[in-house]
């Protein structure tokens, strides 16, 4: 950010008296400008033991596979950015189960959260972020195309133990780590 958004001067990045890391700061009205994790929310969507995958048709990882999911909007709660995300891409109806993983991935301030969700009928269609959408059996799944860590990992957790299928899966992903390793 360069200018305050309330009365257009230039804004510095400082610590705010009783703050704690530095913000954006207007010194003309004294507004704090705060940048806060962003929230992707999606499902998990099954159907008669198979999971629903969309091949991406936008940049990041465009043409690799990731689970219906996207940014939640302002005025909408998680399950519903879940389920307009779930028709956006994969033009399909679910029913939503559970809370399955909540992931932080502090490297790009986001929280990633998918619901495990039931397809109750076959039917589906790429929307416009997809290029198709399909569903798959655990050993069909393109392991090696998928998009992003949160997808692998989350679908990882629910193929590795069936009866904690209801579980919550919270963790993070963070980058700093794998970096340290050499990964």
């Amino acid at each position: 950010m360069k200018y305050c958004s309330h009365c257009a001067s230039e804004l510095t990045f400082i610590i705010p008296d009783g703050d704690n890391r530095p913000r954006f700061v207007c010194p003309a009205c004294n507004a704090v400008f705060y940048q806060n994790p962003r929230i992707v929310a999606g499902t998990l969507p099954v159907h008669k033991g198979q999971i629903l995958l969309c091949r991406r048709a936008i940049e990041p990882r465009r043409e690799f596979w990731t689970l219906p999911a996207g940014f939640m909007e302002n005025g909408e709660s998680t399950e519903q950015a879940a389920l307009r995300e779930t028709w956006e891409e994969a033009r399909a109806v679910v029913q939503l189960q559970s809370l399955f993983s909540m992931i932080t991935v502090p490297h790009i301030d986001q929280v990633h959260i998918f619901f495990l969700a039931e397809l109750e009928k076959a039917e589906f269609a790429a929307g416009d972020e997809s290029l198709e959408v399909a569903l798959f059996h655990e050993d069909d799944i393109p392991w090696k195309e998928l998009a992003f860590p949160t997808v692998s990992k989350t679908l990882k957790r629910y193929f590795a133990n069936p009866s904690a299928q209801q579980a919550t899966h919270v963790f993070d992903i963070d980058i700093s780590q794998a970096l340290a390793k050499g990964l």
